[in-house]
């Protein structure tokens, strides 16, 4: 855990006085880590909201740029930001919230190369990328290194949150056996709307922030499905 001094004190305030994080919830928020894994729609929210909660150091992992369909709904980025790395446009933004927070970029993405390394040097990792070979290659390499993840996928109007390989034990596979028919759909490429990755960003990283500060989630052993279109939302057991 990471002391908390009077600065500190005073910039996380609001979360301190909540009794479910306190000041040793916030010390562990402070010295936790966490790698995220694509830097498009979802991780754009999540990294901003871990960055303002206090995360000691994070990993940010893309090989993409930045590109001007990504506007309308990835807001780390800017126009004049067009054509950078998303790692490097996004440690921008992400220094210039929390100067003092440990960026780690990888702007070669999570790959089947570098997966297992990565993975074992985190506390925790946050699933925003665009398909699923990437998102059961986390899941297997989260399952054999120990380390929970929260997992996140998004497309037209609805998404879906999850923690896995937490406490409950719950794999992706697990979830979803169809593997080889999922793989094979390739990257999400179908329209959506420009706020939904917002909020299921958003509700990936107080997923992270809770098991981070507290040890346990609600959505450990449980599936958050939400309907933009209709603002219906449910929770299933998993």
């Amino acid at each position: 855990m990471c002391p908390l001094t009077y600065a500190r004190r005073e910039r996380y305030a609001r979360q301190i006085i909540l009794p479910e994080i306190g000041e040793e919830g916030q010390e562990r928020l402070l010295g936790s880590s966490v790698l995220v894994v694509g830097l498009g729609g979802l991780g754009c929210p999540v990294c901003m909201y871990l960055a303002a909660a206090g995360v000691g150091r994070m990993g940010l992992a893309d090989a993409d740029t930045v590109s001007i369909s990504n506007l309308q709904r990835q807001t780390l980025y800017g126009e004049a930001q067009v054509g950078l790395p998303k790692t490097e446009a996004a440690a921008m933004r992400l220094r210039a919230l929390s100067a003092g927070i440990d960026l780690r970029l990888v702007p070669e993405g999570l790959t089947p190369a570098n997966a297992r390394e990565l993975t074992a040097d985190y506390d925790l990792v946050v699933d925003c990328t665009d398909n699923w070979r990437t998102r059961f290659l986390i899941d297997d390499v989260c399952r054999g290194e120990g380390v929970p993840w929260v997992f996140g996928s998004i497309g037209e109007w609805a998404g879906m949150v999850s923690l896995m390989n937490g406490h409950a034990r719950r794999a992706l596979v697990d979830v979803f056996p169809d593997r080889a028919e999922l793989e094979a759909r390739g990257a999400a490429s179908g329209g959506v709307i420009g706020a939904l990755p917002g909020i299921m960003g958003a509700a990936q990283a107080c997923a992270a922030m809770q098991y981070l500060a507290t040890g346990k989630s609600p959505l450990d052993g449980r599936l958050w499905i939400f309907d933009a279109a209709s603002f219906k939302a449910e929770t299933v057991e998993i």
